[in-house]
């Protein structure tokens, strides 16, 4: 299965470039530290298996120093057998079938955990690459407007400085490119480090959906991970105050043993052997458990207090993000169109090249914005998933 995994993204990569369900998937599929917790959830079968047997009986061989002629002497080969008191075994397999319970459970919030992870690589590589393309187009721009505006330099002595000017704001731009691929490159390797596979080109569009609405966020927290880890740590505590208080009653060890004498008949004796739970260990221990269950519930409680909190924070950015990009797509971009038609036209005719220079940049900001305002928008989102438990 991996090895077919491995083979679809290659040629996907190859063809298309990889998708991120695709890179999720590789992940899922291949990370390193999931599978360091799949493989303690293996060992903890063997801890199941274990707590639901019986204790080794013990097999005693004692001899005497008396002479064979005395009716004493003798050899005894006894045998001693372990037997828990009622329903102690069943309870002790309760905690390591609860302790699989959160395995399980850190499992799956590990790979909510990646898949964030992933995810937010994914739309860091998005904003940067989409930022890469926008520099480089008015790269382009300028540099055609530097051409245009050296056809009137013979007409207009005053040129030279705006020509100047351009020529200074094109390197700005070229080290801003420069920066970015850099960034991009560095973010691919993470990428392709969390994904397990080498990726070099990604498939990806994003855009702004809709206004996000904080009561229904809230609504789909019911299977947030912390919140999950802390239930399942509450359970495995309540199955282990249960087995504290069923240590109070003793186990009872059977005795049995033959006894060889070499001048007298020998004889079989039986017996029973019980613990005296009388100096109040065993009641410690159970007050000392429920004390623990009392602070495992304490701290669910502050987790979802915590987790409620973290979700605002998310949310707040996510709101932000979404009125930032129609503050400028619906408002500044149309109302800056208009100046930079006219000047436009001006540059056209030879005019000020410095009012159009500042125009440019002016529209490249805002478009920055544009795109870092949806690269937001998609990792505060990304994170209200992982607080949601998704891993798509």
């Amino acid at each position: 299965m991996r090895k077919f995994l491995l083979l679809t993204l290659t040629l996907s990569s190859l063809l298309y470039g990889v998708t991120l369900e695709e890179l999720i998937d590789s992940s899922l599929a291949k990370s390193p530290s999931l599978e360091v917790i799949e493989s303690k959830l293996l060992a903890n079968k063997q801890a199941i298996n274990i707590s639901n047997q019986f204790s080794n009986p013990e097999f005693l061989l004692t001899k005497n120093s008396l002479d064979s002629s005395q009716a004493m002497s003798q050899t005894v080969l006894s045998i001693k057998q372990k037997i828990p008191y009622f329903s102690k075994r069943d309870t002790n397999k309760k905690v390591s079938l609860a302790q699989e319970k959160i395995l399980e459970q850190r499992l799956q919030s590990a790979k909510v955990a990646l898949v964030q992870s992933v995810k937010n690589e994914a739309y860091t590589i998005w904003e940067l690459e989409e930022l890469s393309k926008i520099v480089e187009t008015y790269m382009n721009l300028t540099q055609k407007n530097i051409e245009l505006y050296e056809s009137y330099t013979t007409l207009n002595g005053s040129a030279h400085m705006g020509i100047m000017k351009a020529e200074l704001s094109l390197l700005e731009l070229k080290t801003q490119k420069s920066v970015l691929d850099a960034k991009i490159y560095s973010a691919y390797s993470r990428l392709s480090y969390l994904s397990a596979y080498k990726v070099d080109k990604l498939d990806i569009s994003l855009k702004i959906e809709k206004k996000p609405e904080l009561k229904e966020l809230q609504n789909s927290l019911s299977l947030n991970p912390q919140i999950l880890l802390q239930e399942r740590k509450i359970a495995k505590q309540s199955a282990k105050v249960k087995m504290a208080s069923i240590n109070n009653y003793p186990d009872i060890n059977l005795i049995a043993g033959y006894s060889y004498r070499e001048n007298f008949d020998d004889y079989v004796n039986f017996g029973i052997g019980l613990s005296l739970p009388i100096y109040s260990t065993e009641e410690y221990k159970e007050e000392k458990a429920r004390a623990v269950l009392l602070s495992a519930k304490s701290q669910k409680e502050d987790t979802e207090s915590s987790v409620n909190a973290t979700l605002k924070i998310y949310y707040a950015q996510m709101l932000s993000a979404y009125e930032v990009y129609h503050i400028v797509q619906d408002d500044a971009l149309p109302k800056l169109a208009h100046m930079f038609e006219l000047s436009s036209s001006s540059i056209s005719t030879g005019s000020e090249l410095f009012n159009y220079i500042d125009i440019l940049f002016s529209k490249l900001n805002l478009e920055k914005k544009s795109i870092n305002a949806v690269s937001t928008f998609k990792r505060a989102q990304a994170k209200i998933s992982q607080l949601k438990g998704e891993t798509k």
